[in-house]
This record gives C-alpha cells, sequence and structure tokens, in this order.
C-alpha cells in the first residue's frame, strides 16, 4: 500500500530573538531613558527659573512705583496729612511715570526717610492717593474754588501688587527682604522699609548663580 507522505514547508523568520539581542535592545533602552531624564528635569527646572524671574521683576517694579508716588507726599518727619504741604518736598520734580502721590503719612515713620513701602502686604492692601498736581499744596495754580472742590475729592486707594507671588523654588510666598540702608547679603531684614527682594532659596541655578543671588 502506497502510503501519500505530506509535504512539509518549511518556517523561516519565527525563530524570535536570541538573549544576546534582548540584552543589547534592553541596554538601549535604558541609554536613552536614562539620557531624557536630565533633559526633563532640566526643562522644569529652567520653567521655575522662569516663574522666579518675572516674579522678582513684578515685585520689584511695584517697589519702584510706590516709591515714585512718595516724591512730594509727605516732609520728612511728617506724620499726617495736616502738616503734609507745610514745605518739605513739594519742590522735588516727579517722575513723569507717576501719576498719583501717596495721600498717607502716616505709613512713613522716621527711620523711613527714603520713602519704600514699609513692607510688601501694604503693596497688596493698597494706599490713599491723589492724583499728582490736583492739590492745594501748589498754590497759585488754582483758584479758591478749585482747591475747595479738589479737597471735596473721592478718597482714592491705588494697589501696587495683586497678590504677594509664591516662590516657585520654594513653594512658599515667603521673600528675603533689604531695606535701602542694607546691603544684599545682610543677614535679616531691619523692618525700616522694603527696598529688595530675593528669594529664601540657597539652591543653585542653571547658570550656576545661587537663586538668593537674582
Amino acid at each position: 500500500m502506497l502510503s501519500m507522505k505530506m509535504p512539509v514547508e518549511k518556517r523561516t523568520g519565527q525563530n524570535g530573538f536570541t538573549l544576546f539581542e534582548l540584552i543589547v535592545t534592553l541596554g538601549v533602552l535604558a541609554i536613552l531613558v536614562m539620557g531624557t531624564i536630565p533633559l526633563a528635569q532640566n526643562a522644569a527646572k529652567r520653567q521655575k527659573e522662569l516663574r522666579l524671574r518675572e516674579s522678582l521683576r513684578l515685585m520689584r517694579n511695584a517697589i519702584d512705583e510706590f516709591h515714585r508716588d512718595t516724591v512730594g507726599a509727605c516732609p520728612l518727619g511728617a506724620i499726617s496729612n495736616q502738616t503734609a504741604g507745610q514745605g518739605g518736598a513739594t519742590n522735588i520734580p516727579a517722575d513723569p511715570r507717576s501719576r498719583v502721590v501717596i495721600d498717607d503719612c502716616k505709613i512713613f515713620d522716621t527711620e523711613n526717610i527714603d520713602r519704600y513701602p514699609p513692607d510688601l502686604e501694604s503693596l497688596v492692601k493698597g494706599v490713599k492717593v491723589k492724583p499728582r498736581g490736583l492739590n492745594v499744596q501748589q498754590r497759585g495754580v488754582f483758584d479758591e474754588k478749585n482747591a475747595t472742590e479738589i479737597n471735596q475729592q473721592k478718597e482714592i486707594t491705588k494697589i501696587y501688587l495683586r497678590e504677594i507671588p509664591v516662590d516657585p523654588m520654594t513653594g512658599k510666598n515667603e521673600w528675603d527682604l533689604r531695606s535701602s540702608f542694607q546691603a544684599k547679603d545682610a543677614g535679616s531684614w531691619d523692618e525700616i522699609n522694603v527696598f529688595d527682594v530675593r528669594s529664601k532659596s540657597e539652591d543653585e541655578a542653571l547658570n550656576g548663580d545661587k537663586y538668593s543671588d537674582w
């Protein structure tokens, strides 16, 4: 009896990867992953640094704007608005960018002769101001009727900073402050005024500088 043998087809390409090939592939993948981790970390750190620079810029601009609005506000030693018009700083030229003058001399004490904000909170809460040039201190510019109308103006409060920003490096809205009478490397704030603000983080930036030196 003749037996019928079915032809056997040879299978090709079904052997899979060898152990060596798997080891090489996993090694390459590991190198790629390890190489992308520092890039991702640096990208995240760079974003935080950009936010820190922007926060410092906003606060420093607010401090400078406050200081511009104090020109002509109160003579040295004034503690009330009643004494603000008697001599003093009325003849000091104002910065053309300043549209108002601070009208609350009680926020200044005798130590804060440079007239920077007493703290960051005062920039957020705002201070009483009046339009620059529209006041009775400049006698001869307005007649008596205008002066009376000006004195009856509605009280205006100017806010210099929407909120105290969070330091992206520390995660807190706490900052290292310096007055106009202190060096940047002073140990602690003397609480006279706020001339500059810096990060409390002692970490190093991507460029090698400390964030506290920015």
